[in-house]
């Protein structure tokens, strides 16, 4: 059936099904289950700097070929809006998480699951350590963008051409199978109710909040392009409608493209700057983050406090430009920050994981929407430079 290749759909009932096997599940299956959650969670500490390099080695070189003004001020737009979503986002969380999540609390699910052991494990030692993996992307990229075009430019490119393949091939069609194995582990000891009720709080408050973020975006674009914002947010509900449901910013682009220009942004604008930010700008991604992170800190007492948070989300903006615009692809970049920065083990990764895609066509929506904002202003700065220019 068409609806079980929906990502959402197939979380979703892995969620179901692993609180069902949770409780009812023996002994035996239930340490077959450990065992594939083991073996998964080691290919993805292994994977993990493989996927940072491999993401954001091309997108830093390829955002270097030909950069003129317009492409760096387009970046920088994208990045003051994923910063000021995350930080919004975190103060948002620190003022209303701790009474909506108030009496939710969760033990480690490290100290439950001692109770049963998987039948054996594989270690997969990491080629390189996440922060070593960002800083040689970093290096390359930003060697390769100031370079022509050379054999390591294309072999670059096709490592991310290979990454992303494994990335939607084959960790996102096994990630609800994973979800099934923790949720499993979750109410095997006996802590589920906690998580599902933290779900859907969440859920709601996200939402509730993504629509102000797009909100405020577009009060800043329209106070700058001289539009009037309600109607331009209007104009773009379509690109939105759309994001729900393909759950991916690059398939939204056709769509995001058409309502742009009936902002009365220009074609060689719309053209350049809506397939860029389709990659570049994930302020709604940003948010979904920030705001699971902390929640799921508080409710197993982890202590943070605003630094740490201000690390992780100046780090998460650079990685936002760097995920790739198809389902998952966000929250699969940021798990090397998740665990550098904030501390976050297997367990809680998975979490985040599920959390992040249970909420993902709202965040693509959100992403989509914004780029109008986005590019509302850049045209506005470009019609500047050009009368300036003729003047």
């Amino acid at each position: 059936m068409k609806i079980f290749n929906n990502l959402l759909v197939r979380v979703i009932c892995g969620i179901l099904l692993g609180i069902l096997l949770g409780i009812y599940a023996p002994e035996w299956l239930y340490r077959i289950l450990l065992t594939f959650q083991s073996l998964f969670s080691n290919f993805l500490k292994f994977a993990i700097p493989l996927i940072m390099m491999g993401l954001i080695m091309p997108s830093i070189a390829d955002l270097g070929k030909n950069a003129g003004k317009l492409l760096l001020i387009t970046v920088g737009i994208a990045y003051v809006f994923t910063l000021f979503s995350g930080f919004s986002t975190y103060l948002v969380g620190e003022a209303i998480f701790p009474s909506l999540l108030q009496g939710e609390q969760l033990a480690s699910l490290a100290e439950n699951s001692v109770k049963s052991a998987p039948y054996f494990t594989i270690e997969m030692p990491p080629l390189a350590d996440v922060m070593s993996a960002l800083v040689f992307s970093f290096i390359i990229g930003i060697g390769l963008s100031f370079r022509e075009e050379t054999k390591l430019t294309d072999v670059i490119r096709e490592f991310g051409d290979i990454i992303k393949w494994l990335i939607i091939k084959a960790i996102i069609p096994i990630l609800p199978f994973y979800i099934l194995c923790i949720f499993a582990e979750i109410t095997y000891s006996g802590q589920v109710m906690a998580i599902m009720e933290v779900f859907f709080k969440l859920i709601v408050i996200l939402f509730v909040m993504h629509i102000c973020l797009l909100i405020i975006q577009y009060l800043i674009a329209g106070g700058i392009s001289g539009k009037n914002p309600f109607k331009a947010l209007g104009t773009m509900l379509p690109a939105y409608a759309t994001a729900l449901g393909t759950q991916s910013s690059a398939a939204t682009i056709p769509v995001t493209l058409r309502q742009s220009l009936k902002l009365g942004i220009s074609q060689r604008i719309a053209g350049f700057v809506i397939p860029l930010c389709a990659t570049i700008h994930l302020s709604g991604s940003t948010m979904k983050i920030t705001a699971c992170a902390l929640a799921l800190m508080m409710i197993q007492g982890v202590p943070y406090d605003f630094s740490l948070f201000a690390g992780f989300i100046l780090m998460l903006g650079v990685v936002m430009i760097a995920a790739p615009g198809v389902p998952g692809g966000a929250i699969m970049a940021t798990l090397g920050v998740l665990n550098t920065i904030l501390g976050f083990d297997e367990s809680m990764q998975g979490l985040m994981v599920a959390l992040y895609i249970a909420m993902d066509s709202f965040g693509t929506a959100c992403n989509v929407t914004g780029d109008g904002a986005v590019a509302l202003i850049v045209d506005k700065i470009a019609k500047r430079e050009d009368s300036g220019d003729r003047g």
